[in-house]
This record gives structure tokens, sequence and C-alpha cells, in this order.
């Protein structure tokens, strides 16, 4: 059976393809993910993105098998400041290790008729001594060759990084998988970066979260903004297991112009089609405070808005509303819109003497750990300021325990407007709650 929900996902994903197409997107893999039973499973859901038309960029962890080869050949090396330290005879090792993970990823994509090449187009120079510390064959990134990746993407084939370097004497180094991704990302100026890791939720669980993040049901960080990302490091300051290199990875690419970088758990099955064509996503997004946008709902916003009401009507948290009584109200409206879609919405109506009152608050589930509602308050309570309202108050049967956090307090239902009460009926018993925070 087709519900109203069902359509509005696939329409979603026909949103998606028609924003996406040609879009430029980075996936790291990491190693543990590669060696999973589920990583031929990724490689399928990459092959079907990029068949969709997106342009698949990847670079594949290799660290696991650079300490196999390299412990297999009784080579010592160690890690500084998280990065992998040896002599320079260890590099031929390290550079099969990398060519045959990338290997290992392009005969995968073969076995799904995707056409992939590993190149060297990653100029680096040696890291070199540091504090007094030799970083030996460790190297970091010069330069990306900029026209042969896009010649290689114009011709749909997926381009492999190796996690190696070359310098301008073809000397190898050594380069950080994830760094580079990063940089890749930013020089292609990717929509979209994915670090597809193993053990890299970011949940109450495991970590202090700040009051002000959202928070799924099953208490996962769903996104963050560049500054809660600072935030969230501060918070966690004496916390040492990679997560906060990598939102600082996540930070430093979104604050160089791409758009949003997802951490997710390479063992969900299907993580990455999720991610990209609903809001069904399982992992982390970090992005700019450009993502989505709070405006003025229109007469085409109409279907989508009550759409999204339509739950909440049912459960008796929301009045019916007509389509005809959201034209005639339509400069009291807002939406949310994100990715060409509308995803919650809310309304502002003043009243002759001159209290405000925001109605119709609703956020499709889908997305209500995205922290979208409280936006919407903050919009229509500055909205109402800027109206010289003399006071903002709201009516709720069910969610006075959410107006409360946001700073309401319950009143007396005496005191509202005149034709606010009259509408008012014993049978609903809505409560009333005014905003009382400065």
């Amino acid at each position: 059976m087709i519900t109203s929900k069902k359509a509005e996902n696939v329409r979603d994903v026909i949103r998606y393809l028609q924003k996406f197409k040609n879009a430029v997107v980075v996936i790291y893999l990491d190693d543990k993910t590669i060696g999973s039973t589920l990583f031929s499973s990724h490689i399928r859901d990459i092959a079907l993105l990029h068949q969709a038309g997106l342009k698949v960029v990847l670079i594949p962890g290799a660290r696991s098998r650079i300490d196999e080869v390299l412990n297999g050949a009784g080579i010592e090396w160690n890690f500084h400041e998280n990065v992998c330290v040896t002599d320079s005879d260890a590099m031929p090792l390290i550079k099969m290790a990398a060519f045959d993970v990338s290997n290992t990823v392009m005969t995968s994509l073969a076995a799904n008729s995707i056409t992939a090449v590993i190149g060297n187009w990653v100029r680096s120079r040696g890291k070199g001594v540091i504090n007094g510390f030799d970083y030996g064959t460790a190297g970091e990134i010069d330069k990306l060759d900029v026209e042969e990746i896009n010649t290689v993407l114009n011709a749909g084939i997926i381009p492999i990084f190796p996690c190696i370097g070359w310098n301008s004497s073809g000397h190898p180094y050594n380069i950080s998988s994830i760094l580079l991704a990063e940089q890749i990302a930013v020089t292609l100026k990717a929509d979209k970066l994915f670090f597809v890791m193993q053990q890299c939720e970011i949940n109450e669980k495991k970590y202090t979260i700040p009051e002000s993040f959202p928070i799924s049901e099953f208490g996962q960080v769903s996104a963050m903004t560049l500054e809660q990302v600072s935030e969230f490091i501060k918070a966690n300051n004496a916390v040492d297991d990679g997560i906060k290199n990598l939102l600082s990875t996540a930070q430093k690419a979104c604050s160089s112009g791409v758009t949003r970088v997802h951490i997710v758990d390479g063992m969900i099955d299907g993580v990455l089609p999720c991610e990209i064509f609903s809001g069904l996503g399982s992992g982390t997004m970090v992005y700019t405070g450009n993502y989505g946008k709070i405006r003025q709902m229109t007469l085409t916003d109409i279907p989508a808005v009550l759409r999204i009401m339509k739950p909440f009507v049912q459960t008796g948290m929301l009045l019916p509303r007509s389509e005809i009584l959201l034209t005639q109200n339509l400069q009291d409206y807002i939406v949310y819109e994100f990715d060409g879609g509308i995803h919650a919405c809310a309304a502002l109506h003043l009243y002759p003497d001159g209290q405000a009152e925001i109605a119709a608050v609703a956020v499709d589930e889908n997305y209500s750990h995205m922290g979208i509602g409280p936006q919407l308050i903050d919009f229509l309570i500055k909205k109402a300021k800027d109206e010289s309202a003399s006071s903002i108050f709201i009516m709720t049967t069910q969610a006075a325990d959410w107006f409360e956090n946001l700073g309401f307090e319950a009143d007396d239902i005496e005191t509202l407007p005149s034709e606010r009460r009259a509408s008012w009926s014993q049978e609903r018993n809505s409560k009333l709650y005014r905003f009382k925070k400065k």
C-alpha cells in the first residue's frame, strides 16, 4: 500500500537526484570497513551512486594492510601524532600495501560493472623534522593534479587514491588517507565528503554532549554546525580516541567550501544511499550554517505543509487546517527548506491587543533529530519582537515539556486575546504557555 510517507520518501529521492546529479562525492573507506563482511554491499551502493550520475571519488584506508606487511618483514615502525613513522627501507612495502588495498577496491567495482582507475595525482613533500622529531617517510600534500582528476571524472570513471604521494623527482611519501580525503574534497569543491568508518558513533554514551545539541531517539548526535564542533571538542577535551581529530578535519573541510561532511558507521548496511537520499541517515553530519533555511511559505508549499501536519493532526497535537485556511493566512506561515524539500512549518498569528501566538509547529519525523523545531521557535520569537508584540504565547495539548524547555511558562486561559479565547474549547482543553525568557 502506498502511503503519503512512502510517496514523500520517493519524492525526496527524485529531488536529491535532481540536485546532486554530477555532484562530486568524496568517500573515505577505512581499512576495517574494507575488511568487513559489508564491504561488497558498500561497493554495490557506491556503484549505484555512480550510475545515478554522481561523480564519486574513493580514498581507501590502508593502515591494517601496511601494519601487516611491515610486521611480516620485521621492519620497526611507530606512530607519532597519529602519523606512521618509518625509515626509507619501509617505503617500497608501504607503497605495495597501499596499492594492494586500492586494487581490492578497484576489483570489487569491476565486479559491479564500474570502471575505476588508480592514479598518481598527488604531489607531496616530506614532512621533515618538526620540534626535533624526524618523520622519515611521512609526507604532506603539496597539490593535486585537478585537471587530470576532472578528466577521469568526466569520462565516467571512478578515481581511486592510494595513500601515497610523490615529489617532483618521483620520490614517494606515505600520507594520511583522512587528510588526503579532506584535501581532495576541498580542491574539487565537493558537495559531500564521507568518512565511512567503524566505531565512529558520536553519542551520549561515549561523549559529553552539550545541552544545545540535537540528539536522536537513539542518543546519537545527528548533526553539528561548525561552531558546535568546536563546542563538542572543548567539552570532550580529555577524550583521546581520534574522533576529535576527525571532527576537526570535517570542520576544516566545511570551512574551506565543502558543503557537508558525513561521519557514518561502516557496519550499517546501506548507510551511504540513506545518508544521501533521505532523512534516515544514521551518522553525524557536519555542515555550514546555510545548510537549511527558514523562509516565508508560498502557495506551492501548501501541499507539503499539509502532509507534514497530517500525523500531528491525527494524534491530536495540532488542529486540522485546510488548504483554504492556509491560503487565507499565507503571510503568517514559515517553512524550513533544504535540498529542495519542505520538512517543517510554523506560524505566527498577531492579535489586535498586541499579543502574538506561535502555532502549527510541525517537523517531518524523519528530520526531527536535526533541531529544526527550536530554530523555528527562535525565528518566530524574533519576528514577534520585531512586530513589537506585547506577549508571545502558544497553545498545546501534548508538548508542554518541550515548550517549557524553550522558555515558556504556564498561564491562565483568561489572559488570551478575546478572539483566541472565543475559539478555545473545554473539550480540547489546550493549555496556555507564555514566553518568559528575555
